[in-house]
């Protein structure tokens, strides 16, 4: 059997080691599609399982990533044939199966989405997990009934990867966007993807009042816990916060106040085991929403080898936009 390039992560004495080594073919996972890996990129959850962090790797050894761009290599799966070029985000990659960040992943047929006509697999990674996160989370405020003239949308964590993403697709739509940010040097790169307004984070980082002063119909928050807890005291009667991400934490010290005496919602984005037809809406909508210039803007390429030296930098909060993977 053939070796290929990847990044392998195994467990040790002590937490884990991750490094660039040479992967046995037959060590693949079960899987009716084999793809030549183009492209992948650098998540959150991504760095979260370079560091060993957090225990999101859950059988060793792994190949992390979890999202890829490819050509189908091989196909026993009625849907894909050798030479289609196709997306996979989530489902487990790089936590119980085997990832992207390697020249060829094996993975289920029905895991697989077309890539969008128009879009580059490159392109489609400049996009990848964080993106398609940002986007559900649109869609989610749109099903709620947001529109640009319900009022202003918050973005917290907005120069990161679903924030930059988020912003940028939101201002294209017509919404006034205020981005919260740790990062005030960030302020212009912000207000070139779209963001009408730019505040600082710890506007949002004390303990949240029951209810506070109405400032926002909906917002994107990628950050969770006393953020999002004050996002929920501050939006506006009949409105709505998608909540994506837990940056800040996993707990929600929160009143019950927004919901019962402002009639708020909280929607609850899952990325991972998103149903294949809503993901294929969300993949066409960042193909014709998210303008190609401002993806070009949020986005800067790197190696297979340079992954693992930035994998504690995304955890720290130190990485702006999106990180493209270029495979091998």
């Amino acid at each position: 059997m053939a070796t290929f390039k990847a990044i392998r992560v195994d467990k040790a004495e002590k937490g884990t080691t991750a490094a660039l080594t040479q992967f046995d073919e037959a060590e693949l996972m079960e899987g009716d599609v084999t793809v030549k890996v183009e492209c992948s990129s650098l998540n959150y959850k991504d760095g979260l399982a370079l560091t060993g962090k957090a225990p999101v790797v859950r059988r060793f050894p792994m190949i992390p990533g979890i999202d890829l761009a490819g050509t189908v290599e091989q196909s026993s799966h009625p849907q894909w044939k050798a030479g289609d070029k196709v997306i996979c985000t989530g489902w487990g990659m790089g936590e119980t199966h085997l990832g992207a960040y390697a020249e060829k992943a094996r993975v289920k047929g029905d895991w697989l989405v077309a890539l969008p006509q128009g879009l580059s697999a490159r392109e489609a990674m400049a996009i990848g997990t964080a993106g398609f996160t940002a986007m559900l989370a649109i869609l989610a405020l749109e099903r709620h009934g947001l529109s640009p003239q319900s009022g202003p949308v918050v973005v917290t964590g907005a120069a990161g990867g679903v924030g930059s993403v988020a912003t940028a697709v939101l201002g294209r739509l017509g919404y006034h966007v205020i981005a919260s940010t740790g990062r005030p040097s960030e302020t212009d790169y912000l207000r070139g993807l779209g963001a009408a307004e730019v505040i600082d984070r710890n506007e949002l980082s004390g303990p949240a009042k029951p209810l506070a002063r109405e400032r926002w119909a909906g917002g994107v928050d990628s950050v969770g816990s006393t953020t999002l807890a004050n996002l929920l005291s501050m939006t506006r009667y009949g409105g709505a916060i998608a909540a994506c991400g837990l940056a800040g934490g996993m707990d929600l010290p929160s009143a019950v106040a927004p919901f019962i005496l402002r009639a708020v919602c909280l929607l609850g984005i899952d990325s991972v085991m998103c149903p294949l037809a809503l993901r294929k809406i969300a993949w066409n909508r960042l193909a014709s929403d998210l303008e190609r210039s401002k993806l070009t803007e949020i986005t800067h390429e790197i190696a297979l080898g340079q992954v693992i030296a930035l994998g504690p930098q995304i955890i720290a909060g130190q990485v702006r936009g999106r990180v493209v993977v270029k495979i091998p």
